[in-house]
């Protein structure tokens, strides 16, 4: 079983933008070489992520209101979302490391931030 699920703009709401983790979508394509690189990595990220957060992919090709509306100029590039917002974003093909360490610090603020928002409350 692929661990990354391909979405399209139907599924992108439900699967993106209503999720209650983290998503790190991937815009691809299947004829770019760079796209081609980051795919077994982005396997190991998503095996990483053990639930803790999802990977989907866009093919940027047969979806192209979903590029247009997020400004996607070049491909691969990876979009990070939490609660249906994107935070950041790399273009290009990156490591392991760096995908799982961007995910990481936008994973940590999200978590300081309900902290400081819960402590407000009491």
């Amino acid at each position: 079983m692929n661990p990354i699920q391909e979405i399209k703009e139907p599924e992108f709401e439900r699967e993106v933008l209503q999720s209650q983790q983290p998503v790190v979508v991937n815009f691809w394509a299947d004829w770019s070489q760079p796209c081609q690189r980051l795919e077994p990595v982005l396997m190991e990220v998503a095996a990483a992520c053990n639930g803790r957060a999802k990977v989907v992919k866009v093919n940027a090709d047969a979806n192209p209101q979903l590029g247009i509306s997020y400004w996607i100029q070049s491909i691969p590039a990876l979009l990070y979302f939490i609660n249906g917002r994107e935070r950041a974003r790399i273009v290009g093909t990156a490591s392991k490391a760096a995908i799982l360490t961007q995910l990481e610090l936008l994973t940590r603020q999200k978590t300081n931030l309900t902290t400081a928002i819960n402590h407000q409350n009491i």
